[in-house]
């Protein structure tokens, strides 16, 4: 994918480079990292965000194959550009111990089946429903927000051994959740002829 930065995108990454150093992470992870701070502003998820650079490359694969991408929110679908996204919130109805969230997350899952990139920036019980489903992710982005049940959701995230990007902190939302994607979007493809 080609795209053309604009200026104050560059000069906002050379400030963010000028004041915290990312050389030392392999480069999805640094593009990952990199991508969600500067959409927060906040040198702090460069020691908060958690991940694996081996997930990152399957899961890049994946999106750039045409996997397709779950979100839990129409915020988190507003933040992913140039990617078309599945967004069931609209459809979902709250039942007794279901949110709303949860049942969103369900009837993505019903829509699309396994192999999905899932975006989840929002509700922690998205994130906690997805844990419960069978969904063979190609990666799951799980940074919800709040003081009740995000960083309990995002551990679980974590323990489930699913390929994730999380953090450990009650930080999160919409536009770091998009964030990390977009980072991953906009990374470059190699093709096989150019690494021989």
């Amino acid at each position: 994918m080609s795209r053309v930065v604009h200026p104050i995108e560059q000069e906002s990454y050379r400030r963010l480079r000028a004041r915290l150093d990312t050389s030392h992470f392999p480069p999805l992870t640094r593009a990952v990292v990199e991508r969600v701070v500067h959409s927060a502003a906040d040198l702090e998820y460069a020691s908060d965000l958690v991940m694996a650079e081996d997930d990152l490359v399957r899961a890049h694969a994946a999106l750039h194959t045409g996997a397709p991408v779950v979100v839990d929110v129409q915020m988190v679908a507003a933040g992913i550009t140039r990617r078309e996204t599945v967004c069931r919130l609209r459809d979902a109805v709250a039942g007794p111990g279901l949110t709303r969230s949860a049942h969103a997350i369900r009837l993505a899952y019903e829509q699309v089946g396994p192999g999905a990139l899932w975006v989840i920036g929002n509700a922690p019980t998205a994130l906690e429903e997805l844990l419960t489903l069978d969904a063979d992710p190609a990666l799951v982005i799980g940074l919800p927000v709040g003081f009740v049940g995000a960083v309990e959701s995002k551990a679980a995230l974590r323990a489930s051994g699913l390929p994730a990007v999380s953090n450990v902190s009650e930080k999160g939302g919409s536009a770091v959740a998009s964030a990390a994607l977009n980072a991953l979007l906009y990374h470059p493809v190699s093709h096989p002829e150019e690494t021989s």
